[in-house]
């Protein structure tokens, strides 16, 4: 393995955490192992270990341009993140806010119910 894909393991499990990357490993299969070596070192060996902006604003960024593009399913699991990252609930939604006025309304009111959800399922599941 890679120096890259080595480090996009280490920061993949420090902003998503084990028990996520646990599951996702355990999923691998030889059809989608070339995509998942990509991700590895291209998202979060290369992106998200630079050091050149927080891993708040990595996240705030993630975030709007996952709602910017309508690409939904992903939201959950960067919420999650923010536990780990730093972005607070108040910094979600200023991102959205942003998705709001330059991406659309229903692109962030969709995004926000789906941020809405995935914390109260955090906090359900931390008491």
């Amino acid at each position: 393995m890679s120096d890259r894909f080595e480090q996009g393991m280490k920061t993949r499990r420090a902003v998503l955490g084990d028990a996520h990357v646990d599951r996702a490993e355990a999923a691998k299969t030889d059809l989608d192992l070339p995509f998942q070596t990509l991700i590895t070192e291209g998202a979060w060996g290369t992106v998200w270990a630079s050091d050149a902006i927080s891993l708040r604003d990595r996240s705030m960024l993630t975030l709007a341009l996952l709602a910017a593009t309508g690409n939904f399913e992903e939201i959950p699991m960067h919420i999650r993140a923010t536990a780990r990252t730093g972005a607070s609930k108040s910094d979600v939604m200023e991102a959205f806010q942003h998705v709001a006025i330059y991406a659309g309304v229903p692109r962030a009111n969709h995004a926000i119910k789906l941020a809405k959800l995935t914390y109260a399922e955090m906090e359900i599941e931390n008491d």
